[in-house]
């Protein structure tokens, strides 16, 4: 599965606060060793239910440990038997594109 999210403190006030509690975040994810991307708005994590939804646990309360409020966004692609698609999914839309 794929598991892409988004947390952050919410009420922080400053935007270096909230990069510091993203960066815990993510490095929570980066531990994990589970495939990942992280991009400006979200981090993609692909694996099983299990494994993934624990990243997402511990990197929530990673930002939480750091602020009275934080915001959770996620969104999963959830197709058992199915690995690698954190990359053929962007290369099958590529694919696409050199069509033309």
């Amino acid at each position: 599965m794929l598991v892409a999210f988004s947390v952050a403190p919410t009420g922080a006030g400053d935007d270096d606060s909230v990069s510091e509690a993203v960066a815990a975040a993510v490095r929570v994810v980066r531990q994990s060793g589970l495939p990942h991307e992280t991009t400006s708005m979200f981090t993609t994590v692909e694996g099983e239910w299990d494994e993934v939804m624990d990243v997402v646990k511990r990197a929530t309360e990673a930002v939480s440990s750091r602020s009275p409020r934080t915001s959770l966004v996620v969104k999963a692609d959830i197709r058992p038997g199915h690995t690698g698609q954190l990359q053929q999914k962007v290369r099958r839309v590529e694919e696409h594109l050199g069509e033309g």
